[in-house]
């Protein structure tokens, strides 16, 4: 555990705000991994960096949903919060025809993933949902991104306020059934990843998926995170085609909570 001080706080979405700091091992992560966010008397919660070492800052963008999270919506430019990671695996990046899909906040991994991916020899076909388009996470900043012209940025709102309208993985499916990828990304709600990892087992495509669960320790040792036999926070958060086949029973139907009993996803 270290502490640093928030040097920048952006609103993103109504209920979502960036905050930027400077971190020594923060700036040395990949795409895909995490960390633990320790809020001064109130809780440490798990986050995903959306930023890395951009102009020497990180950062993790947050949804207000709980006490913890309310609470860092609260702090200001000079607060002090505590840190610890980055934990966890990060995405593989893959060359050639890729493809993006991401929901909500899973966006915060993703984006960072398709700057990376932006500075290879690939083209990027970006697809991000939303339930209305004033929920729909950093639009711009991959539009920046994904600037060459064989590059795709397509936003699905389930409202048509933005974009197309329904869900992200339409889209997806239509993509998948015409053309070829050399792999599929994705983060998001639980069974939004697990229609896209059907899709893909359908159309013989690789995919890596970010999975989120409850974590306390980060480090592999109480187990709540677990997901058959692999820990999330020590073998994740970032699993493959194959690891998910292998947790079938258990991906994209429940996931344990604070008692370890199963949870199911609504």
């Amino acid at each position: 555990m270290r502490t640093i001080r928030i040097l920048g706080v952006k609103t993103e979405t109504p209920t979502v705000k960036s905050f930027t700091f400077h971190d020594k091992l923060c700036a040395k992560a990949e795409p895909g991994q995490f960390v633990m966010i320790w809020i001064p008397g109130v809780d440490e919660v798990p986050m995903s960096l959306s930023a890395m070492n951009t102009d020497k800052l990180s950062a993790v963008t947050v949804e207000k949903v709980g006490v913890a999270t309310k609470a860092i919506h609260k702090m200001k430019i000079g607060d002090i919060i505590g840190i610890r990671g980055p934990f966890g695996n990060s995405f593989t990046t893959a060359k050639g025809s890729v493809m993006v899909v991401g929901g909500g906040t899973g966006l915060t991994s993703l984006t960072p993933l398709a700057e990376k991916i932006a500075g290879l020899d690939s083209e990027i076909t970006f697809l991000l949902g939303a339930k209305t388009g004033s929920q729909l996470l950093f639009m711009d900043r991959i539009k920046t991104a994904l600037s060459k012209a064989r590059d795709r940025v397509v936003a699905v709102t389930e409202d048509g306020s933005y974009g197309r309208k329904g869900l992200v993985t339409k889209p997806a499916e239509q993509f998948l059934a015409q053309e070829r990828f050399d792999m599929v990304y994705t983060c998001g709600p639980e069974q939004m990843m697990h229609k896209m990892f059907m899709l893909t087992e359908r159309y013989k495509t690789p995919l890596q998926a970010s999975l989120e669960r409850l974590m306390r320790c980060a480090i592999g040792l109480c187990g709540t995170c677990v997901i058959g036999r692999y820990r999330v926070c020590r073998d994740g958060p970032v699993f493959s085609s194959q690891q998910l086949r292998e947790v079938k029973d258990e991906f994209g139907r429940f996931r344990r909570g604070f008692d370890g009993k199963r949870v199911p996803f609504e």
